[in-house]
């Protein structure tokens, strides 16, 4: 019987570098490696990994001797390299990423000294209270620099070295333009808050972004889309971000005590930007709020899941398209489109724009200003010259 093959490679995974063992599915191998409480399986990598250590790798390696055979010449490699010293800046115009690593295994790894600086990078966005979801997108913005650099220092990147990255990301990875304004303010933060050289960013322009318009749905659409599910849970939840205009994360957020019935008004708290804000209660919502708790009971959270844990955003998401499937609508958006369809709607119906700005918790009144660019009244007031 030939024996299995076991591909070893050091991998990133959880904020540190570990030695990954990817091999097909085996029982046995499996029970070998279950023999160590060093080894942790990776649902993300679908692999086995343990920490970088010698004496770890060499036990690992005799253990499943006698079932499989190990080519470890991506560890080798990088435990040749791991120790050198690291490249210094000469302050020329050569760039020092890597591309070529991006199509490479290796792409799954970050030297040392960038993972230190991840660490440090991580912790100021945690100081300066940056929500969650901020931090997973700048973190992930960093990650892929950090893997492209290889063993080049971050801190040693020159203006020209980010616009290269910048210019790559555009040109190459053909990515939009909103994602290379997300990746500039991830890189921003860090030779600003962390490095603190505010004067790097200067000179590097920013690619203007798309004037992209919010989908908005017909009032008929909101309509069949609450009504299709026999789901009172997923009911009250369509009703929530039509009715009150929320975001699918404010929407899990809210707890019961939020819901005031005797002023008619819901309390959105720490919403995005972490600023608190009150909407209007609608009463046909709180009907439907008040026929879902009877059935549903939830303790804390308006909405729970398994073990009165609070419900998922993407279940929230999911529940919007599943609606949208069953009626085959074939309008782009997801549930945030709820969203949309309930600040076009106030317009159209005469509502003023600064009262729509306080409902959503708009800083800025050019951000409401879109919804006048989709305003079906407002437009179809005008008559085409085709008419005429």
């Amino acid at each position: 019987m030939n024996k299995i093959k076991v591909v070893v490679k050091p991998i990133f995974h959880k904020q540190d570098n570990y030695i990954g063992y990817f091999f097909r599915k085996d029982k046995k191998l499996n029970s070998i490696f279950k023999q160590h409480s060093f080894n942790k399986w990776s649902n993300t990598f679908s692999c086995w990994y343990s920490p970088i250590d010698k004496e770890v790798y060499q036990k690992n390696e005799k253990s499943i001797a006698t079932y499989a055979t190990i080519n470890n010449i991506e560890l080798r490699n990088y435990l040749l390299t791991r120790n050198e010293s690291a490249i210094q800046n000469d302050d020329s115009s050569i760039i020092k990423i890597d591309y070529s690593i991006e199509k490479s295994s290796a792409r799954q790894f970050i030297s040392e000294e960038n993972l230190k600086e991840l660490k440090k990078y991580i912790n100021t966005l945690k100081l300066k209270a940056y929500s969650d979801s901020t931090i997973a997108t700048y973190k992930s913005e960093m990650v892929v620099l950090m893997k492209l650099l290889n063993h080049y220092p971050i801190y040693n990147l020159t203006a020209v070295q980010i616009k290269s990255y910048l210019l790559w990301m555009l040109d190459k990875k053909k990515l939009s333009e909103n994602k290379v304004h997300s990746s500039i303010n991830a890189i921003k933060f860090y030779f600003e808050k962390v490095l603190l050289q505010p004067k790097i960013f200067l000179e590097i322009p920013r690619p203007k972004k798309a004037e992209i318009l919010p989908q908005v749905l017909s009032a008929q659409k909101v309509k069949n889309i609450i009504n299709v599910s026999d789901n009172e849970k997923h009911k009250t939840i369509l009703m929530l971000g039509y009715a009150a205009g929320l975001r699918v994360s404010e929407i899990v957020n809210l707890k019961i005590a939020d819901i005031d019935s005797d002023r008619m008004v819901i309390n959105i708290k720490k919403a995005k930007g972490k600023k608190d804000r009150t909407v209007m209660l609608s009463e046909k919502l709180l009907i439907q709020l008040r026929k879902y708790y009877t059935i549903f009971n939830p303790k804390k959270y308006l909405f729970e899941g398994q073990s009165n844990e609070q419900y998922s955003i993407r279940s929230a998401q999911q529940i919007f398209n599943t609606a949208k499937k069953k009626l085959n609508i074939q309008q782009k958006g997801g549930i945030h489109s709820l969203r949309h369809s309930f600040a076009t709607h106030l317009l159209e119906q005469g509502t003023d724009i600064r009262y729509i700005q306080e409902l959503l918790g708009h800083k800025d009144l050019k951000t409401t200003e879109r919804y006048t660019h989709v305003s079906a009244k407002q437009i179809k007031n005008i008559q085409s010259p085709l008419d005429k």
